[in-house]
């Protein structure tokens, strides 16, 4: 880690984690992360205006905590980095506000990043600067693609996506059918291991022939784990719950791989990042793992604590952005719930007269206070 690298805080709120990390150059020095996952877990899934709520309340605290871990100054700061999408817009707006104006008081260039190539970047974090291009699986709550990245910076491609249900919105359905709580995912690769995958022969979504060589579509087998459950209760049959656990997930995770290793063949990439919330899935790092060292392919996938929602990802994003000299974004950027991932920044135009007030009587003033 050397002295001159780009030290950068990152904010992340585009769902239920307010997640603020610190990162100078690929070191990460603060991870801190204040969770609402309990408070909607009575709901069975994500209520924005509650996220939105809990953003607000634990975001300086967060900020504070992350400081301090890192054992450095907001003055120390070169930039401050921010999701601004995609998400939950009202979350995205919590996050975004907070990041302009500690970026407004402090003086400090500001970058709204885009949250899906946040993902991959954080893997800078746990094995070294990212391979150009990069081939990378992104699968979460919201999220099921495969992106082809040149540039991390500048050039993220989609190759494929979830025409329906994510990944892990299917694992979340099934846990709820299941009676299993929220999020669904953790509880059922936890149970999947005491079962057989093999037991219940559940359909793979768009892997026929004519199908979409990248695509994915998890509303179908969904439905069909669902239906299968409802008739085992129906004919007033215990439902073999570890059985289908393990049967659900095995379909879910051989899609994933299977599509992933062939946009590696077909594009002659040599490796493959797997990143979101879904990567923490022991089945799927298995089954990818067995595969790409099968098709001679380095795996890439960070920890399981980097793979979930963070502001660890936000920063590594965020420093990149910094080391190459990408332009800022403006004091007026705003959340963009469907920010798409061919952008991964948000520059701004308007950059150079952004701070033509910094030098104002109020402004001096509310930088002492706050930073004093």
């Amino acid at each position: 880690m050397a002295a001159d690298e780009p030290l950068v805080l990152g904010i992340e709120t585009s769902c239920d984690e307010t997640g603020v990390g610190i990162v100078r150059g690929t070191t990460l020095l603060a991870d801190a992360v204040a969770s609402s996952v309990d408070t909607h877990a009575r709901f069975g899934g994500v209520v924005p205006e509650i996220a939105s709520r809990a953003h607000l309340e634990a975001m300086v605290p967060t900020i504070e905590r992350a400081l301090k871990e890192a054992g450095v100054s907001a003055r120390d700061l070169d930039g401050i980095a921010v999701t601004s999408g995609p998400g939950l817009a009202g979350a995205l707006l919590v996050g975004v506000s907070a990041a302009k104006a500690y970026a407004y008081a402090l003086g400090k260039p500001l970058y709204g990043v885009n949250h899906l190539a946040s993902h991959i970047c954080v893997d800078q974090l746990e094995h070294g600067p990212l391979p150009e291009p990069t081939m990378a699986l992104l699968v979460s709550g919201g999220h099921s693609s495969l992106l082809l990245a040149p540039d991390i910076t500048a050039d993220v491609r989609p190759l494929g996506a979830t025409i329906d249900d994510a990944a892990g919105e299917a694992f979340d359905k099934i846990a709820r059918v299941l009676n299993l709580g929220f999020p669904g995912g953790p509880v059922i690769d936890r149970l999947a291991k005491e079962g057989d995958p093999k037991s219940i022969a559940f359909p793979r979504g768009l892997t026929g022939p004519r199908d979409a060589p990248y695509d994915f579509s998890f509303s179908g087998l969904k439905t069909s784990v669902a239906r299968w459950i409802e008739a085992k209760r129906a004919a007033g049959e215990e439902v073999p719950v570890r059985d289908v656990a393990a049967s659900f997930q095995e379909a879910v995770v051989d899609v994933l791989t299977r599509k992933a290793v062939r946009a590696c063949k077909d594009e002659g990439v040599d490796h493959l990042m797997i990143g979101g919330g879904v990567a923490a899935n022991s089945r799927l790092r298995a089954l990818a793992q067995e595969r790409c060292e099968r098709a001679g392919i380095r795996l890439r996938v960070p920890r399981p604590k980097l793979c979930t929602d963070n502001g660890a990802m936000v920063a590594a994003l965020g420093a990149e952005m910094v080391a190459r000299n990408r332009l800022p974004s403006d004091l007026e950027l705003s959340a963009d719930s469907s920010l798409p991932v061919t952008e991964p920044h948000v520059p701004g135009a308007a950059h150079a007269h952004a701070h033509a007030h910094s030098h104002d009587h109020v402004h001096e003033i509310s930088k002492d206070n706050l930073y004093s």
